[in-house]
């Protein structure tokens, strides 16, 4: 069979062969677990402006249009959706490795309407079947919130993942969100916090036990930088976390490169922009060496007008770094 594009950007990683260019983008359309209906997104006119929520059809088929582009290395999505795009061939003879998340842990629950799930400690959960989703790569995510109990349930529920994993022939990388409940910690304190549960996490599985890379959140560069220098043998992503500017998404693309990372996955920054295709052309861009964020960002504001659709915001507002923890490193 063909290898994926991951699959061969990966093999150069781990031989200390990476160059510019093998930088992996995956795009995360999971979202469905993490609220519903709401949550695929909105959807746009011919101008390019929201008029409601887009359908599952109407999202199922903008991922299909992605795939077909054929720029990002990993789609990522419900058990679900991946399977109606088998069935319906979306992936026969593509280079994107398709992957479904595993496990839903309740403080990703958090767009449910009315829901109350970020205001209790993460708990693990899972209502994937493994042996019956179609696709071979998966995610698995876990939260550590500074608590005995919680945190135990949360080790021993990827201890029992992990040999159902192995039995259904599925490969896993594992997500390690920031604390989603009160710790005290500063920024700083939180990204050495994370770190030191995933190294002392990752100290009980065998080498065939470990999952293929980290998902982590961009906690600045000494976290990230830490945790790269750690265990060579572990490869590190980040998460793209909310929305934000399309600055904050490029420079966050850029950043996560420069100190180390060699996976970025987005969720929200690539589903709620105005054209995705054209989005994914500039992070592309960005992890290439191709273009600066503020080429990024100008240069997508031009691809909009070109195709007559209306952006969210003014580039100049676009331009705008408004995530903390992008700033002090930023590209300028």
């Amino acid at each position: 069979m063909t290898k994926t594009r991951y699959e061969e950007k990966m093999e150069r990683i781990r031989t200390d062969r990476y160059a510019k260019g093998d930088f992996i983008i995956a795009d995360a359309k999971d979202a469905d677990l993490s609220g519903g209906i709401l949550t695929v997104g909105r959807r746009r006119d011919a101008g390019g402006r929201v008029t409601g929520n887009r359908t599952r059809a109407e999202f199922l088929a903008e991922i299909e249009a992605l795939v077909k582009q054929d720029v990002v290395d990993i789609m990522l999505a419900s058990t679900s959706n991946i399977e109606n795009l088998q069935s319906r061939g979306v992936f026969s003879g593509s280079r994107i490795m398709p992957a479904f998340r595993a496990n839903d842990t309740t403080d990703v629950w958090g767009v449910i309407r009315g829901g109350n799930y970020r205001a209790t400690q993460s708990l693990p959960y899972s209502g994937t079947d493994l042996t019956r989703a179609q696709a071979e790569l998966c995610l698995y995510s876990m939260t550590f919130n500074n608590n005995t109990e919680a945190d135990t349930a949360t080790l021993e529920a990827y201890r029992d993942f992990r040999p159902k994993a192995r039995a259904a022939d599925k490969r896993h990388f594992l997500e390690v969100f920031n604390p989603n409940m009160p710790t005290g910690f500063s920024a700083a304190e939180t990204g050495m916090y994370v770190n030191d549960c995933i190294a002392r996490a990752l100290a009980s599985l065998t080498v065939e036990e470990r999952p293929e890379f980290l998902k982590v959140a961009y906690n600045g560069p000494a976290a990230l930088e830490e945790l790269v220098a750690h265990d060579s043998s572990v490869v590190i992503g980040v998460l793209g976390g909310g929305t934000g500017t399309h600055r904050d998404t490029f420079e966050l693309v850029w950043q996560a490169e420069k100190f180390g990372a060699r996976l970025a996955l987005f969720g929200r920054k690539i589903n709620m922009a105005e054209h995705q295709p054209t989005f994914i052309k500039w992070m592309r861009a960005v992890a290439d060496g191709d273009a600066t964020p503020v080429q990024a960002t100008r240069g997508y504001h031009g691809d909009l007008g070109n195709l007559g659709l209306a952006a969210d915001r003014s580039v100049d507002d676009d331009l705008l770094i408004t995530e903390e923890v992008l700033m002090a490193a930023a590209e300028r």
